[in-house]
């Protein structure tokens, strides 16, 4: 295990704590509207929906603390990578192949599912 380590001139330090930061207003907007992220998510093909939805509270939890406070720092982004790859199969899935994330599309997700498989690689 690792312990909180946090130099802000080591550009590692800085992606993995905005990796970290990043995933809560995410778990904010999901928990607040579980009713649409459950509809989001059948659309997808990932069913049952309230177990993606439960599943994806514990991911970004985990992974959030994991990667903000440097604890199990290689796990929690592979596992945030992981999480941030399903959510951009299921953007395009649910776009019909959408790319820009302002129409609804994958890039912003898995621009950040590279991010944290980049913090895999520094820790």
């Amino acid at each position: 295990m690792q312990g909180f380590e946090f130099d802000v001139t080591n550009g590692a330090h800085v992606l993995r704590v905005v990796c970290g930061l990043f995933l809560l207003p995410h778990l904010v907007v999901k928990f607040r509207n579980q009713d649409f992220v459950k509809g989001f998510m059948e659309k997808a093909g990932l069913r049952p929906p309230l177990v993606w939805l439960y599943a994806s509270f514990a991911v970004e939890i985990v992974a959030s603390i994991g990667l903000i406070f440097g604890i199990y720092t290689r796990y929690a982004a592979v596992l945030a990578g992981l999480f941030l790859i399903v959510a951009s199969w299921a953007s395009w899935r649910v776009s019909a192949g959408k790319w820009m994330w302002n129409f609804g599309g994958a890039e912003y997700p898995l621009f950040w599912a590279i991010c944290c498989f980049v913090v895999a690689l520094q820790a």
